[in-house]
């Protein structure tokens, strides 16, 4: 069952990427400027940010199953309308809907959190995101390979066939489950908004979340700059060939899970920010040139990755603790948050770049890492697990559970039950009373 959840997050996310590969391609097929073709990518993107926000939180409303075969199917379709465009305002149209309807990864995460026992959610949500990276780095290898060879609709049409297998088996394959929310879809789009303001573990999340990623953008954002610059005078495929490294987090963060489900997410999280501080030292380096610049850089990239991408595994499991009821609105408002560092991330790296080049990138990477190691440190339990906390019935009606007329009872952040009594933590710091996810059958 992982594996094809894992298999769908890699087909979702390998719809965002793989046509940032072909943009050259859909130019000449379609008699357009490479910067008017370059519109598809950013279409592409606009609408996963969007289904992000708009059809994300409905994986709290919905039967998961119905749901991701639904999302797969409009995916599937989308994606056909693409690959027979006859135009390039078509194309982008097209793409627009891919990506609204390409969130089965965002979906999928808070389905399996609750299949598993709590004590193995960390090892789960990591073989997801080993799917996600999977998903992202050869949808960009196999695109290019079949836009070559095929033309620039292959890669389309391809995708469309997998996205509707996939809507095949999962219509067969996923258990049923029972939505967790009966709120109308107004409410549940203001609710990642109030999650942010109510729940303090989840901003913390997003805290870490949004630094780290905003330093990843930064470094793979100013990283073509440097190597087809003067230091290095390489040209693109160099950066390629460098991004192939992070196949090695594939492997990384169903460890990070692990460690996660016996050691809870504070030391993980505590490990990575060192580990993107060290990063940004090693990737210094890189501003001398030559082959021991290239290593550095390699190496250095690596590490940020594999930081970056095992502290996010950390934060899900405390995210997807807090409220067993809410898990795709807290999705949202945490994979928003990181979007948005990302890009901001991405923003500050360039305007460093053309002001303290290579070395003025490393140095906010190393700000931002510090800024969320400070966060981390005046945290409670920073070097293990959370002390175990208490929290009164919210008024607004958190904290019930679904049978009695409320919305379900949070498991790590907020642990009062109804009787205002506290439920117990097992390993991680996860809650093993009220609220705990049942064992896949």
């Amino acid at each position: 069952m992982v594996l094809i959840l894992a298999v769908t997050c890699a087909v979702a996310v390998g719809n965002i990427y793989f046509p940032q590969a072909i943009g050259p391609l859909v130019a000449a097929g379609l008699h357009v400027s490479p910067d008017s073709a370059a519109a598809v990518v950013t279409a592409t993107q606009i609408g996963y940010t969007a289904g992000m926000v708009l059809l994300v939180p409905l994986g709290d409303r919905l039967p998961h199953r119905s749901f991701l075969v639904a999302l797969l199917v409009l995916t599937g379709l989308a994606l056909l309308a693409a690959g027979c465009a006859p135009a390039l305002p078509a194309l982008i149209a097209a793409s627009t809907l891919v990506g609204l309807t390409t969130v089965g990864a965002q979906v999928v995460g808070p389905l399996a959190a609750g299949l598993v026992a709590a004590d193995r959610q960390g090892a789960v949500l990591g073989a997801l995101l080993s799917g996600s990276t999977g998903g992202m780095l050869l949808a960009r290898t196999f695109s290019g390979t079949l836009g070559e060879g095929l033309g620039w609709r292959a890669p389309y049409l391809i995708a469309a066939v997998l996205a509707l297998l996939l809507a095949t088996v999962l219509a067969f394959a996923v258990p049923v489950t029972t939505p967790s929310s009966r709120q109308r879809y107004t409410a549940l789009l203001a609710e990642p908004l109030r999650l942010l303001r109510t729940e303090p573990e989840l901003r913390r999340s997003c805290f870490y979340q949004a630094t780290v990623f905003a330093g990843f953008s930064a470094v793979w954002t100013c990283l073509a700059l440097l190597l087809t610059g003067p230091a290095y005078g390489l040209g693109a495929q160099a950066v390629g060939m460098i991004a192939l490294t992070g196949t090695a987090t594939m492997v990384c963060t169903p460890l990070a899970g692990r460690l996660v489900d016996r050691h809870g997410p504070d030391p993980v999280n505590l490990v990575c920010m060192l580990g993107v501080l060290a990063a940004a030292a090693i990737l210094a380096a890189g501003a001398w040139g030559g082959t021991l610049g290239l290593a550095a850089l390699t190496l250095g990239t690596l590490l940020l990755d594999t930081a970056m991408q095992s502290g996010m595994v950390a934060n899900q499991v405390r995210v997807y603790a807090l409220r067993s009821d809410a898990r795709g609105r807290l999705n949202t408002a945490y994979m928003t948050c990181a979007y948005l560092g990302g890009s901001a991330g991405s923003w500050l790296g360039v305007r460093v770049w053309s002001r303290a080049g290579w070395w003025g990138v490393c140095l906010l990477v190393a700000l931002l890492a510090a800024l969320a190691l400070a966060r981390h440190l005046l945290a409670p339990g920073a070097f293990g697990e959370s002390p175990v906390r208490t929290r009164a019935e919210n008024p607004d009606g958190y904290g019930h559970s679904p049978g009695t007329g409320g919305s379900g009872q949070a498991s790590c952040g907020s642990s009062a039950t109804r009787s205002g009594r506290p439920t117990r933590r097992g390993r991680g710091g996860h809650a093993t009373g009220a609220g705990q996810a049942p064992r896949a059958g």
